[in-house]
């Protein structure tokens, strides 16, 4: 096989951003709330996230606190509509008490760990695989981590960029590799981070929130900015059985148009 293509990743970061600008990710106000997102989201649609966010929220529990203390039977009547509540609410509590056993209950205090150790930690938690990992140390803990997820496995295969089947370490670390030369570019020029897209789809971008918005570096704003960027695709586009091509910002990258 070909090495991977760099230059195609850079260009599709390009293009999407000239296109639909920046993608407010993730949508929270709190790092806890990014957390409990992480979670809930597995194997669901946002739609049914958000309105288990909704509940917990109106509860008042929507925090470090309101997880630990709340019964588990009523955490899951509470995010049931994010489906599999019963394994979700059981992760929620757990990550409580690994938070309160390691780290005092502070995120603060979790999140000034070095990058690797933590990750190592977090993998260590039932139901905490690499995306939900990467999710939370990347958009909760603006640790620098690429999150890679089924949209992104999609597009590089549709492309011909990597097969699908390709281990998630691998496709991390090309991104990371492609996204450097951007990286340092927006280093030299910030205010390109702040360039208005252009008119009509907005990719899977959400409303301005205190956590999307909130100061970070532009290696962090980088890989935040490139997989809500891939999201937009794979929701708008890149579905899973029919993909619809047509109007699709990196169509003219598809391989038999090379």
């Amino acid at each position: 096989m070909a090495p991977p293509d760099q230059d195609a990743i850079r260009r599709y970061y390009s293009t999407l951003y000239k296109e639909w600008g920046a993608q407010h990710w993730w949508p929270a106000e709190t790092q806890f709330e990014v957390i409990v997102g992480a979670y809930l989201t597995q194997n669901t649609a946002w739609t049914n996230v958000e309105r288990a966010l909704a509940n917990l929220r109106a509860a008042g529990i929507l925090s470090v606190e309101g997880i630990r203390n709340i019964r588990r039977a009523k955490l899951e009547r509470l995010i049931r509509s994010s489906g599999y509540f019963r394994q979700k609410a059981q992760r929620l509590k757990t990550f409580a008490a690994f938070l309160d056993e390691q780290y005092e209950g502070s995120l603060q205090q979790m999140f000034s760990q070095p990058t690797a150790q933590l990750r190592e930690q977090l993998l260590g938690l039932n139901g905490v695989g690499p995306e939900t990992a990467d999710s939370i140390l990347l958009f909760a803990g603006n640790h620098p981590v690429f999150v890679v997820d089924a949209y992104t496995r999609r597009i590089l295969e549709r492309h011909e960029i990597l097969p699908g089947k390709i281990d998630y370490e691998e496709i991390r670390e090309l991104f990371q590799r492609a996204l450097a030369p951007v990286v340092k570019r927006q280093e030299e020029k910030p205010d390109d981070l702040t360039v208005p897209p252009a008119k009509g789809a907005r990719g899977a971008s959400h409303p301005p929130s205190a956590m999307s918005t909130a100061k970070r570096t532009a290696l962090v704003q980088v890989y935040n900015e490139m997989h809500g960027l891939i999201v937009g695709v794979g929701k708008n586009f890149c579905g899973k059985s029919r993909p619809k091509c047509d109007g699709c910002p990196l169509q003219r990258f598809l391989p038999e148009r090379m």
